[in-house]
């Protein structure tokens, strides 16, 4: 085979196959990305070469930088991961067969040199090397997670939970509805309860609980979920009060069911590791493309289904933020779908896949399901499906399964019902698929071209494990600690050293005071002008408590939890950026909190303060209640910090630093028009470059085949004009031909019988004359269609060479990326207040080895922002 022609948006996915010759032709195929956006299915007994067909696609979508979310049951797909562009016999060592190279007589050496070799002279047939390999491992961010397990990257589940972003119940409150619903009933199932997801009362309280917290905005976790559910937030559910519809003794054995899930070690796996966030597993920090491989080979029924579950929910909810699209955004992989979407039974993933089929196009999402057992799958669900691509099959039903599932497909799609698929499928074999897609004339039967990766086979947990190495490595080296910022007061106090930069509490080695030095039960009297916030407690003091047990080694005797309020400066202002020429008009609010202060501060440097996030919800006007009843207790206030002057010197400061400080960097793609939006960090801008790009690529193709297509259209019509006058020649030279052999015959006999005519050969050499004329006409257009031919043959070329042109100059869309600062004037500058900001921390009196000792923890979180 001649190499692919490297194509964007064009998947390489191999060439056509003759049934009658039983050998592929040197016609390649190639798929149009654009068509998975109407989805694929793919079906074939073990062994039809589904898998090879399947890794082949997603090697294809990887190329053209298309992220990939798979769902891998079995384990065969973590085959994309094994890419040796230098095709040595060492790189496939570690990962052939030992019991296949005994079987072949072989030591394990000497097969990974024969696999090497094989795979070597595979792909060389079908026009490709390790310079292809080499790009395929560079398009793209490859990632193998393991829900449960820590063998490869472990997925949290807490996110799921969360209330999700981007959605309100005001426009979208059935769509999270149906969130609840399948999040609800996967949690069920992993519970072990099987009930009807509308009408039973577990399901029915379990929702009421994901609601009302939802729509206050509010996250969920396991733990607060069991407790709403022993004393749930709200006071009735429907018409009944809580204890009349769901007695509070039935509730604690449902608590206790899922208490008992959260208390097995083995589910501590579920709640470590990357976040659940659709987002993140389709693209990198940086914006590069992932493949992300969910293996759930190690899992049971039924948490396959709850991981399951709870991932196509999550991908629904991400979806509906998305813009539309008639280009592929990104793709779903199911690599077994069987038991998922069943044809009558109605399991918690079979409501979310549907729902995808039917919506996701509208977005750019494809879809692509695969089964090896057609019987069992709902074929009324994909009706929606325009790609099939059908390998050989085990037995006639499911021959007669897969023939009246694509029947429906066709009819829905509005096509008629000439091709005899039932024959076409008959002459399958393996590597040998039929394809039918609702976008081409016709159905195609190709043989699937050699996979890049290596087909070793379902990895097993080790092998995985050995993958994820490096990965793991960087994902720790990457861990950043929550940042703890006491004041020079506090630690004087409690005989610690600092914790704002390594971001660790630590304990006191100083005798236990009834109150800490310096700190009494009663606020301070401050001066009427001065404003005071709280910020709230919003880290427990469990997390106090466990923290100070990792440090010990074990939980020491706990003598009292304490909330002490330590003062420090806020400043609140909003700087304005304008700039009509990049559309941008947006204010940003500051919040800069100034710890170390003390009574001979005369002016603050704002550049030593520490920037925080914070909202409405995150500090209120006055203190908080300790634990168990006890008052906190609050340190003394520096003189500068309780004069309203003074504090508005500070405001006026801070003013001017805003003003000489703040900039607003807008990133912005001249051609494309795209200027970074508000809150926007730099890798959402790049992803939605990235897809604007590909937008207008396909839109420039689509451009350019226009603009060429009339014109190759004529040039066919002429030379199937030219084909039928060719046809016409020839009949009339074979008729000339016939009529001067004739006449040569009567003029031959007339001459042996005695009888001369002139006439006779004047006509023999007129039939010659015209049997000379046909056989020009014959050379002439020949010639034409020829010329024809060739004609085609140099738009195709043309129109090839500036397609290439447009794939490589959005390909290369970074390039035209650009940035703008924007200053503020002085009247975009506004200082809302300063006041006195009261930071609480949790002191942990406790009893151990070395006698009482305390503990300070950082009990508010300052929040973060987007960079």
């Amino acid at each position: 085979m001649q190499p692919p022609e490297e194509k964007l948006g064009s998947f390489y996915l191999g060439a056509e196959y003759d049934p009658a010759n039983g050998a592929r032709t040197e016609k390649a195929i190639y798929y149009d990305s654009r068509d998975l956006t109407t989805h694929a299915v793919c079906v074939g007994m073990t062994g039809s070469g589904k898998t090879g067909l399947c890794i082949g696609l997603l090697e294809e979508a990887a190329l053209d930088r298309i992220p990939v979310l798979l769902i891998d049951p079995k384990g065969d797909m973590t085959n994309m991961l094994l890419q040796f562009p230098e095709l040595r016999a060492e790189d496939f060592r570690p990962w052939v067969n030992e019991d296949d190279a005994k079987r072949k007589g072989k030591t394990a050496d000497e097969f990974a040199a024969a696999t090497a070799e094989i795979w070597k002279t595979g792909l060389a047939d079908w026009g490709m090397g390790a310079e292809r390999i080499r790009q395929l491992r560079e398009s793209a961010d490859y990632t193998i997670y393991t829900p449960g397990s820590e063998s490869g990257v472990p997925l949290s589940i807490l996110g799921s939970l969360r209330a999700p972003e981007g959605l309100n119940f005001e426009e979208h409150g059935e769509t999270i509805r149906e969130r609840i619903s399948g999040t609800v009933t996967a949690l069920l199932g992993l519970a072990g309860i099987n009930t009807d997801p509308v009408r039973s009362r577990e399901a029915i309280l379990l929702s009421g609980i994901f609601e009302y917290f939802w729509k206050e905005g509010k996250d969920l976790d396991l733990s607060s979920l069991i407790l709403s559910i022993q004393k749930p937030p709200m006071r009735q559910l429907g018409v009944f009060d809580i204890d009349t519809f769901f007695p509070e003794k039935e509730r604690f054995e449902l608590a206790i069911s899922f208490n008992s899930i959260l208390a097995s070690p083995s589910f501590q796996s579920w709640l470590t590791g990357d976040p659940l966030d659709i987002s993140m597993m389709l693209y990198t920090p940086e914006g590069k493309p992932r493949v992300s491989i969910c293996y759930l080979a190690h899992l049971s029924d039924s948490e396959r289904m709850f991981f399951v579950t709870l991932l196509l929910e999550n991908l629904l909810s991400w979806m509906r933020t998305q813009s539309g699209t008639s280009s592929l955004r990104a793709l779903l992989y199911f690599d077994e779908v069987f038991g998922f979407l069943p044809p009558v039974a109605e399991p918690s993933s079979k409501r979310p896949l549907l729902t995808l089929l039917k919506q996701a196009r509208a977005f750019g999402l494809g879809c692509v399901l695969v089964t090896q057992n057609p019987v069992d799958l709902d074929y009324k669900g994909l009706t929606n499906t325009g790609t099939w691509f059908i390998g050989k099959l085990q037995a006639e039903r499911d021959k007669m399964r897969v023939l009246e599932g694509l029947k429906s497909a066709i009819a829905a799609a509005g096509g008629g019902g000439e091709t005899d698929y039932d024959s076409l499928i008959s002459q399958l074999g393996n590597r040998v698929f039929l394809m039918h897609n609702v976008h081409e004339d016709r159905p195609v039967i190709f043989q699937t071209r050699w996979a890049m990766s290596y087909l070793s086979g379902p990895m097993t947990k080790p092998q995985i494990q050995m993958l994820m190495k490096d990965r793991k490595k960087q994902q720790k080296k990457g861990a950043v600690p929550q940042a703890a910022l006491p004041s020079q007061t506090m630690q004087e106090t409690v005989g610690r050293q600092s914790a704002a930069s390594s971001g660790q509490a630590t304990t006191s080695l100083s005798a236990p005071q009834a109150l800490p030095v310096g700190f009494s039960e009663n606020p301070p009297v401050l001066d009427p002008g001065v404003k005071q916030i709280f910020l709230r407690a919003t880290v427990p003091s469990d997390n106090a408590i466990q923290e100070l047990a990792m440090q010990k080694g074990s939980l020491p005797q706990i003598l009292e939890t304490r909330l002490i309020y330590e003062p420090s400066v806020l400043g609140a202002g909003s700087v304005m950026f304008s700039e009509r020429k990049l559309q941008v008009n947006e204010q940003e609010d500051f919040f800069m909190l100034f710890h170390s202060f003390s009574d001979t501060l005369s002016k603050i440097d704002w550049k030593q303060a520490e920037r925080v996030f914070l909202t409405r919800e995150g500090f209120t006007s006055s203190p908080e209640s300790s634990l168990k009843g006890s008052s906190p207790v609050f340190a003394s206030v520096p003189d500068q910090a309780n004069n309203p002057r003074k504090l508005a010197l500070f405001g006026t400061e801070l003013a001017d630093w805003l003003y000489y400080n703040s900039r607003r960097n807008v990133a912005f793609h001249k051609e494309l028009g795209l200027f970074q939006l508000p809150g926007e960090d730099q890798r959402d801008f790049r992803i939605r470059l990235q897809q604007a790009a590909r937008e207008r690529r396909d839109a420039e193709i689509d451009e350019l085949e226009n603009k060429f297509k009339p014109r190759i259209e004529k040039l066919r019509e002429r030379a199937q004009k030219e084909e039928r006058e060719l046809e016409m020649d020839e009949m009339e030279h074979q008729s000339r031909k016939t009529q001067e052999l004739v006449g040569i015959g009567e003029t031959v006999l007339g001459l042996f019988l005695g009888r001369k005519s002139t006439r006779a050969i004047s006509s023999a050499i007129s039939n010659r004359r015209m049997t000379a004329n046909a056989q020009a006409d014959i050379r002439e257009s020949q010639e034409t269609i020829q010329n024809i031919r060739v004609e085609i043959e140099s738009c195709n070329a043309e129109m090839k060479k500036l397609a290439d042109e447009i794939s490589q100059k959005w390909e290369r869309m970074e390039e035209g990326t650009g940035t703008e600062e924007i200053a503020p004037r002085k009247s975009d500058v506004s200082i809302n207040y300063v006041a006195l900001a009261w930071l609480p921390f949790w002191r942990i009196s406790f009893s151990g080895a070395a006698g009482e000792s305390s503990f300070i923890y950082q009990a508010y979180q300052p929040g973060t922002a987007k960079t």
